[in-house]
């Protein structure tokens, strides 16, 4: 009985070992699973990024190009300077010698050498360098001291085309008008120059791989630039004759609504954007400036008075004395005792005011500013350009016949240049 239990209690004791050896076998597994298929991507993405070094090269800008394939923004490559400190020996020969050739503080440059980081882009004394600098810093032959690939944004014809182009910052990235709106597309996509380094960041032989960085996507804009060039030289000519506050002109297709030419005064370099006020640099008028249209605002009050049928041009008669009164208000007509008795027809001719003020009083207010929101006033055309005003018009429920005769023959609203032009 003795012997029976013996036998028992090492049976037991093997069933319990065996199944403690099956536990910790399947806890084993089961870690291993998690570590090499679940944590893969993450514990191989650090491993890596202890060893591994990435030298960024950025890809080029999209070039913008007129209707004719005239280019009117690109690139000129240029280098910027990285550091991977633990390769560079001598900190203090390095600091000393290349402070002196970016004109920067010894101090500046020592904390950049010094930085506990696997790689230090010296930002921004160090960036977009010219080749006289670049040659200058390489040929000091410098262990642990880089020259990555850069572009620097051009404007082959600085100031033309300025406030519709816009500029960049420092990273190439679109600060204002068509380089602002378009940014995503015209911004490249970094490559690299790859390696491996040991434990003490120094670099490994036959370890580098280079992946090619990708270049923006190229625009072709309406604007055409012999038509741009004149629009400039002529506003440049006005401004030296008259010398007026502003001046500005848009050029525009009549029969497809394209923007052949587009350009305000005071102008800017887009290359030397920091040399310029912010109100120098975002007052693209034709878009932004809002002005009363005048006689040339006409053309609604006639539109909607032929598409409404209260008028015959040919047959119906208004006789201009010089004058017409509305609500106490005399509205003068530009020539000095009137036309007389004239058709519409003639009212059109003349530009005759008290003429379009009767017009306007037939359509009434519903109708006639019906037709103005329909024809665009009012609202943003929806240019793809930052900072395009909508112009100011009168709210329909506070408009009297006072302010319905003015807005007749275009005063007392507010357009911009670039909603009279797609009119």
């Amino acid at each position: 009985m003795g012997e029976y239990m013996f036998f028992k209690n090492i049976h037991i004791k093997i069933k319990l070992i065996t199944l403690l050896f099956f536990v910790l076998f399947l806890i084993i597994t089961i870690r291993v699973f998690y570590i090499q298929v679940i944590k893969y991507d993450f514990l191989n993405k650090y491993a890596s990024s202890l060893w591994s070094r990435n030298l960024p090269i950025e890809g080029n800008r999209g070039i913008i190009y007129d209707r004719n394939g005239v280019v009117l923004a690109d690139n000129i490559t240029t280098s910027s300077l990285v550091f991977i400190p633990n390769q560079i020996e001598d900190k203090e020969y390095a600091a000393t010698k290349i402070s002196e050739i970016l004109g920067v503080s010894y101090e500046d440059m020592y904390e950049h050498i010094t930085k506990a980081t696997s790689m230090e882009r010296v930002h921004p004394e160090g960036r977009r360098l010219s080749y006289e600098v670049a040659d200058k810093i390489a040929s000091l032959n410098i262990k642990g001291v880089y020259l990555v690939k850069e572009s620097k944004r051009n404007y082959p014809f600085d100031t033309l085309l300025s406030h519709t182009l816009g500029f960049v910052g420092i990273d190439n990235q679109g600060l204002s008008g068509l380089e602002l709106i378009y940014n995503k597309y015209l911004t490249g996509e970094y490559g690299a120059i790859k390696y491996y380094s040991d434990a003490k960041g120094n670099r490994l032989e036959l370890t580098e791989e280079y992946v090619k960085p990708q270049d923006g996507v190229n625009i072709t804009l309406t604007i055409n630039y012999e038509i741009q060039e004149a629009l400039e030289r002529e506003l440049d000519n006005a401004v030296l004759k008259y010398n007026p506050d502003q001046a500005l002109g848009i050029a525009m297709n009549p029969k497809t609504g394209e923007i052949l030419a587009i350009a305000s005064r005071p102008t800017y370099s887009p290359s030397n954007y920091q040399d310029y006020t912010i109100e120098e640099i975002n007052r693209n008028l034709p878009i932004w400036m809002t002005y009363e249209p005048g006689s040339t605002f006409k053309i609604i009050t006639l539109s909607a008075s032929l598409e409404e049928k209260i008028v015959d041009l040919y047959n119906d008669k208004y006789f201009d004395s010089g004058s017409v009164t509305v609500e106490g208000a005399n509205l003068h007509c530009w020539k000095h005792g009137g036309h007389g008795e004239q058709t519409y027809l003639e009212v059109v001719e003349n530009s005759c005011n008290p003429g379009f003020v009767n017009l306007g009083l037939k359509l009434g207010k519903e109708k006639l500013f019906s037709y103005i929101e329909k024809f665009g006033f009012g609202q943003k055309t929806g240019v793809d350009l930052n900072g395009e005003a909508s112009g100011i018009m009168f709210d329909v429920d506070q408009i009297g016949d006072l302010e319905l005769a003015t807005t007749a023959f275009g005063q007392g609203v507010s357009v911009t240049p670039i909603q009279l032009s797609v009119l």
